[in-house]
């Protein structure tokens, strides 16, 4: 009951600035296409702040443990989203935008806050190395789905602020430093509107679509299902069948945060890099609603499952 309360607040909370980001548009005092702005500040300056300040933390040869435990499930989810996906791409004939919301999961703007009710602050850790992993992931193979080419080009790849945020933050975690205390402020702020500021984007990208086309579109529920439900029982069935729990010490709590990040709705920063791209972004924004709105029912039921089997 607690999960399902906390759950229900937070995603209300974020599901009415994205009514505020389509009543802009509809009330003229912006277009839909003003959004692209807004999503260049979101993925090279909200987004790397976001991960910058995620290295923040004291380095304990107990934390150690746990991020290395937390990152390889982390990885190791992301092997099995990728593995169905491809598998089901034909099959089901899910296009580009279908694919990398079926993967890419809105770790960043739910789990955070969710983790530091319901375990404590000192496992926000443990969620954020699924955010790196993710973040690698998408500025490599959703970038490359979005553009439409797989040839990478290495050196605009180290040049992206996300990646730049990756290595820093790791170095600093690394050779224990911290950001100085003038920098720390804004930096932490900054990436805290991550989760307003994608919600904010998904409003104003829908705002030119009928709404009966968020709603009423069966493909919408399809991808869905497999971002909420399907894919999270199989990686589920898998960490059961590995008794993963057993890895570390505290390894129930510590895999919760991590799978917590891999059952969120749709991930607010592929409908950020859409709009960039020139791709379907409202599309992509209808998905974002579609399954924020019902992760509501469905993340309690997947933790439900999780306490049950581990």
């Amino acid at each position: 009951m607690q999960i399902s309360i906390l759950l229900a607040q937070q995603i209300t909370q974020l599901f009415l600035i994205l009514l505020m980001g389509y009543a802009v548009v509809k009330t003229g005092l912006l277009k839909a296409s003003d959004s692209k702005v807004v999503s260049v500040l979101m993925v090279y300056l909200v987004c790397p702040c976001m991960i910058l300040n995620a290295f923040q933390i004291d380095d304990t040869p107990e934390i150690r443990r746990g991020l290395v435990y937390a990152m390889a499930v982390a990885a190791a989810m992301h092997v099995v989203l990728l593995a169905m996906t491809a598998l089901l791409r034909r099959p089901l004939k899910l296009d580009v935008i279908e694919q990398v919301n079926t993967i890419y999961s809105n770790a960043g703007a739910l789990v955070i806050p969710l983790v530091q009710a319901l375990l404590g602050s000192e496992y926000v850790i443990y969620s954020c190395a699924f955010i790196i992993v993710q973040t690698v992931l998408i500025w490599t193979h959703a970038n490359a789905c979005l553009q439409g080419s797989f040839s990478f080009e290495w050196k605009k790849l180290l040049e992206n602020p996300n990646i730049l945020a990756i290595l820093a933050g790791a170095a600093m975690y690394l050779l224990n430093l911290r950001l100085p205390a003038l920098l720390q402020s804004p930096v932490s702020s900054m990436g805290s509107m991550v989760g307003p500021i994608g919600m904010l984007l998904a409003g104003m990208a829908i705002a030119d679509s009928p709404l009966r086309r968020v709603f009423c579109t069966k493909r919408n529920y399809l991808v869905a299902f497999l971002r909420l439900l399907a894919c999270p029982f199989v990686i589920l069935l898998l960490l059961w069948a590995c008794h993963a729990q057993t890895f570390v010490a505290d390894g129930k709590n510590i895999l919760m945060t991590v799978y917590l990040a891999a059952i969120t709705p749709a991930c607010t920063t592929t409908t950020s890099m859409a709009q960039l791209y020139d791709r379907d972004a409202a599309h992509s924004s209808a998905l974002y609603v579609v399954t924020t709105l019902l992760s509501i029912l469905s993340m309690p039921v997947m933790i439900g499952l999780f306490d049950t089997l581990l």
